[in-house]
């Protein structure tokens, strides 16, 4: 169950492997409805499974494709330790799940790859972000969405400033040497580091973060998802001082963290983050609104698969809510489209999102509505 990130994303699109088995559901963290999650995922698992005969496979083949998904069932810890939504990928030989740090709607998708645009909008104004919460007696990672928060296990990480500021540290750190001998002819111990002052406890408390730091580089992503420090004012400095993270964001939560639950740090650290996601997001879309009708930006299904395929497409709003099931040859530029899925379909939303995710463009899932076109798509052309 690793982090969705970008490179995870493209990892799950070097799958070859066919037929690919994509199932998407809401999860529940407490409540009744927990139980219900396991009856929704049992229902998913044979859509899927009629899915697969449609397209061509025996029934036995289609229920060892699915015994992954359906194993998960009766496992009562995995459905106790949610998030709130779920993925699962299938192939014939290799299965992912995926617990989901934001809302997905119910979906099924039987597909020669997998179905990722519902996991985009981790990428956009809803995706990822990290939240530190330092304070002396805990030091706490969190990664959130706009949805929800949760705490992130640190291993081989140093988790306590108070570590940093404890005396017999602080005596362990010294450097003694041997003055002149008094009058009893002994040596006077005389040790030189880190005293007791103010500057010397900083120095402390940065030697202290600047192992955090080195800590929390193999635990934080490569793919700009930015960071958000919560601490008392004196502390954010210091850690910015340390601080190697390229994607650390200028404004904190200045307070002691430990009087907050996680919920209201993420209540927040989201008003700090929103403001970040939504003014790329603003940009795009005046980009677009600027460029519709001079050819450098287009709502034309075709138009904006040709681009993507092509590398042009510098952004992309897509509806996470609307699918344009079809195809697409690029080669020849042969578009299908169906009003139901039929055997060898894509969603052509997905289709293009993907294209723009593999040459690096921005991607922006949103509510149909959102999209700044009358089109379930619209996107802005880099030349």
């Amino acid at each position: 169950m690793s982090s969705i990130t970008r490179d995870e994303l493209k990892s799950l699109l070097a799958v070859e492997e066919k037929p690919a088995v994509s199932i998407f559901m809401p999860t529940h963290r407490l409540g009744a409805e927990t139980q219900q999650d396991p009856i929704r995922l049992k229902n998913l698992a044979d859509q899927a499974e009629e899915q697969l005969v449609i397209a061509g496979l025996r029934a036995p083949e289609a229920r060892t494709l699915l015994e992954p998904a359906r194993a998960l069932l009766d496992d009562h810890p995995f459905w106790q330790h949610q998030q709130a939504g779920l993925v699962v990928f299938l192939t014939p030989n290799q299965s992912y799940t995926y617990r989901l740090p934001l809302t997905v709607e119910e979906l099924v998708v039987v597909g020669d790859r997998f179905h990722l645009k519902p996991l985009l909008a981790l990428l956009s104004g809803r995706g990822r972000f990290y939240l530190l919460a330092l304070s002396q007696n805990e030091v706490r990672l969190f990664e959130g969405t706009r949805d929800q928060i949760n705490d992130v296990e640190l291993e081989e990480i140093p988790e306590s400033l108070a570590d940093a500021l404890r005396y017999d540290e602080f005596l362990k750190q010294q450097q003694w040497h041997t003055g002149t001998s008094d009058r009893l002819g002994k040596r006077p111990a005389i040790f030189h580091g880190q005293g007791v002052g103010v500057n010397d406890k900083k120095e402390n408390i940065l030697r202290f973060f600047q192992q955090l730091d080195r800590g929390l580089q193999t635990v934080l992503p490569t793919d700009h998802t930015p960071l958000v420090l919560a601490g008392v004012e004196y502390l954010l400095p210091i850690y910015r001082e340390a601080n190697s993270y390229p994607d650390l964001l200028a404004q904190g939560l200045t307070g002691n963290p430990e009087e907050l639950s996680a919920q209201e740090l993420h209540q927040q650290a989201w008003t700090v983050v929103e403001p970040h996601f939504r003014q790329a997001e603003a940009e795009a879309r005046s980009a677009y609104q600027q460029l519709a009708h001079t050819g450098q930006a287009s709502s034309q299904l075709r138009e904006a698969l040709i681009a993507a395929y092509q590398g042009r497409v510098g952004s992309l709003f897509v509806a996470t809510d609307e699918q344009r099931w079809g195809a697409y040859d690029f080669d020849t530029d042969t578009l299908t489209l169906h009003d139901e899925p039929q055997p060898g379909d894509e969603d052509l939303l997905d289709t293009a999102a993907i294209q723009t995710l593999l040459h690096d463009g921005a991607i922006y899932v949103v509510e149909s509505p959102d999209v700044p076109a009358d089109s379930p798509l619209a996107a802005v052309f880099r030349y």
